[in-house]
């Protein structure tokens, strides 16, 4: 059976079907690629601890849709303990969403990072070497850079904070992996992922709730730092094309194809909010990144990916997404 892969019109005549276990299911972008996973015809099977990074609700409200799906199949379970066998079988790919975000709590609470975001993965690798799986796809971060993340894949990866380390010590295990076992995984890179659904702790909904309740806005820093940003459909489109076209033990950015600075970034959404935005300024956080910018050139060249959305409809969409779920309450 051939079904269709597409993203703002695109479509891979070539995309079969799948038996696909994504991790981190409930949330932010997991939530999307088994949403765009099931769309596309194949069957999907999520993995959620529900660690309570931030409200459950929430997450749950990610999954409403596809928990109706007569193809997906949601596994509450802690990938640092639980036994995995019966989670991968039948599993033809694997997307490994899950893990420990954010920067300021991986200060304070390092062995909580490095649970989950190392000793899950090395779980979770062995029973997918167990399963035979055919692909295995592991989701990095821009932050595996450091401050200056702007270029291409071979920029050094100088990590300013234990959540980038915790990352990129994850993407060696995994390159340990295929050079070990020819394990076939595939390892990308995103680059400040936004659009609806985004986590409640990253910035362009704080300052979009903000904004939307007549509240003043906090910059940690000046506002210029920049950023590549990723509309939520164009991460999704580039995660999947990944897990079928990216080669072993390869690593691609996934990134927007603009980059601007925070400070217009506020602009974009409090046009979009019909507000004009209160700001008060902050010392700039402990490891955050300066600028970035992702060069997707390589994505592109191997599989196709060509991100569509730009800030100011991303943006746009962004906030009508969070004025429908005040107005919903």
């Amino acid at each position: 059976m051939v079904v269709t892969l597409g993203n703002e019109g695109d479509s891979c005549d070539w995309w079969n079907v799948m038996r696909v276990l994504v991790t981190g299911a409930a949330g932010f972008v997991g939530s999307h690629v088994c949403e765009k996973a099931l769309a596309d015809g194949h069957e999907v099977v999520g993995i959620d601890a529900f660690i309570p990074y931030y409200p459950r609700a929430i997450k749950e409200r990610n999954l409403a849709s596809v928990c109706q799906h007569p193809r997906f199949t949601l596994l509450e379970l802690d990938l640092r303990s639980a036994p995995l066998a019966r989670a991968l079988d039948g599993v033809t790919h694997v997307v490994h969403e899950a893990a420990m975000p954010g920067l300021p709590r991986s200060w304070s609470d390092f062995e909580l990072y490095m649970t989950c975001n190392l000793l899950a993965t090395q779980r979770l690798l062995e029973a997918a070497r167990a399963a035979a799986v055919e692909r295995f796809l592991h989701i990095s971060t821009s932050s595996v850079y450091g401050s200056e993340a702007v270029g291409d894949e071979s920029l050094p990866v100088q990590p300013t904070s234990p959540y980038g380390v915790t990352k990129l010590a994850a993407e060696h295990l995994v390159l340990a992996w295929t050079r070990a076992f020819d394990f076939p995984a595939t390892i990308v890179r995103y680059f400040s992922i936004y659009g609806p659904r985004q986590r409640p702790d990253m910035a362009y909904n704080i300052f979009t709730r903000a904004m939307l309740a007549g509240e003043p806005i906090t910059v940690f820093g000046d506002g210029e730092q920049t950023r590549s940003n990723t509309y939520i459909s164009d991460c999704v489109q580039g995660t999947l094309l990944a897990l079928r076209g990216g080669n072993t033990g390869a690593i691609y950015n996934i990134g927007g194809g603009a980059s601007l600075t925070l400070n217009r970034a506020i602009e974009l959404l409090a046009q979009a909010a019909g507000v004009e935005p209160r700001i008060e300024h902050a010392a700039p956080r402990l490891g955050d990144q300066r600028h970035t910018a992702a060069d997707t050139s390589k994505a592109r060249a191997t599989f196709g990916y060509e991100p569509l959305v730009l800030p100011e409809e991303g943006l746009r969409r962004q906030v009508e997404w969070q004025r429908s779920m005040l107005d919903a309450v």
